[in-house]
């Protein structure tokens, strides 16, 4: 639609694109801040990540998922194929495995927008602020457990209540897949029917599929074992003798969840043994945190061991990462007193000038007039105003003067 030949939509934003006013802009910076000392304060140090690379380091250890969410261009420089990132993961294993080269476990932390091709069917946004964490080189499950409550802290720290947490594993249906014999294209046709939990569609499947009885009786099992921590119990009835890689993942969930129910006594704790997110991605242990009323994760992580070997250094890794702007929504964030804010006259004069740098180096919001300008102090957000008295300047209390 247009007017005298222009377009009257031009305020639009693309589906999916959003923009935050003052306020809102206020509290995410205040939480970025609060999260960003918090991980700080746990020993992670902060990177920043360009928002753009060439499409094929981007991509490097990246899934099938994360290539179809980017947005892709050419650069005019090179010639080469760029890609805009669509999750800010495989750029901080980039930054340990080829910048860094440390030897000893290296804590990072980081935030920044990133832009998707799709939004989530729950979730419209496709600019999530991302906000993470990792932590490399260390293969023990301590390091697993202590990205775990370095989430929930973030979590407790953005006001987020009543959290429920989803412990799950992917070495369980990788040796479950194993002792099948399946091969690629069946592992992926059983990990589809998984993820949809049908359990005819399972059956109909080993109908056409010869493997040994245990292991599918283990893969169906799959679809029944998910519940509190008896799941376990039950997993390890149905599950022993499965194989090395299935017994100790079973082992690593059992450690996992004795520690949090030591530390987190009032955490609810839930187990999916056909749970897979990000199956392609993860070697091990996968978490994910849920709030009620709300239908999908709001944090995500695990373990990813070797992403890093396609920039030339394997290390063990774990992470999380969530999204600063669905955190702001479902939290409670108090942005904090506000400084008080002052209207400065129109002028520039030396001892009105130095009143001004005065002010704001106390920590004043100082918001001085244009020339001409006859605003009022109030339609302005101002309390108080600046004035001229004795050659000098003072501060007068708008509320004090209306009283």
């Amino acid at each position: 639609m247009s007017v005298h030949g222009f377009p009257t939509d031009r305020w639009l934003l693309p589906d999916g694109i959003e923009e935050l006013l003052p306020e809102d802009a206020s509290r995410l910076e205040a939480l970025r801040r609060r999260l960003l000392d918090t991980c700080a304060s746990w020993g992670y140090e902060q990177v920043v990540p360009p928002l753009i690379e060439f499409l094929d380091s981007l991509l490097t250890a990246a899934g099938h998922d994360l290539e179809l969410q980017t947005f892709k261009l050419t650069d005019p420089l090179s010639g080469r194929l760029l890609g805009v990132r669509a999750d800010m993961t495989p750029q901080v294993a980039r930054i340990d495995a080829h910048n860094l080269k440390r030897e000893s476990p290296t804590r990072l932390s980081y935030v920044g927008t990133v832009l998707r091709a799709y939004s989530d069917p729950l979730e419209r946004s496709r600019s999530p602020v991302q906000i993470g964490a990792e932590l490399y080189g260390y293969a023990g499950v301590e390091a697993d457990l202590e990205v775990i409550r370095l989430m929930l802290e973030l979590l407790a720290q953005a006001g987020v209540l009543h959290v429920h947490l989803d412990l799950g594993h992917v070495g369980i249906y990788r040796g479950l897949a194993r002792e099948a014999g399946l091969d690629r294209e069946s592992e992926a046709i059983v990990f589809d029917i998984l993820q949809r939990k049908s359990g005819p569609d399972l059956k109909a499947f080993f109908d056409r599929f010869e493997c040994s009885e245990k292991a599918r009786r283990g893969l169906l099992s799959l679809l029944e074992l998910n519940g509190t921590a008896e799941i376990l119990e039950q997993a390890r009835q149905t599950l022993g003798g499965m194989g090395r890689m299935v017994d100790g993942a079973l082992a690593t969930l059992s450690e996992v969840a004795q520690h949090l129910r030591r530390h987190y006594p009032g955490l609810p704790i839930h187990f999916d043994l056909a749970e897979l997110r990000g199956y392609h991605y993860h070697t091990g242990l996968v978490y994910a945190a849920f709030v009620p009323g709300h239908g999908r994760e709001i944090a995500r992580g695990g373990r990813y061991d070797d992403i890093g070997q396609a920039f030339g250094r394997a290390r063990p890794a774990v992470g999380f990462s969530a999204d600063l702007k669905q955190l702001l929504r479902l939290g409670r964030v108090e942005v904090g007193p506000v400084r008080k804010r002052i209207m400065a006259p129109a002028g520039d004069d030396e001892a009105l000038r130095e009143a001004i740098r005065r002010l704001r180096a106390e920590g004043w919001q100082v918001v001085q007039q244009l020339p001409g300008q006859s605003d009022d102090p109030i339609s302005m957000a101002c309390g108080y105003r600046l004035v001229s008295c004795d050659g000098g300047y003072e501060v007068i209390s708008l509320t004090d003067s209306n009283s």
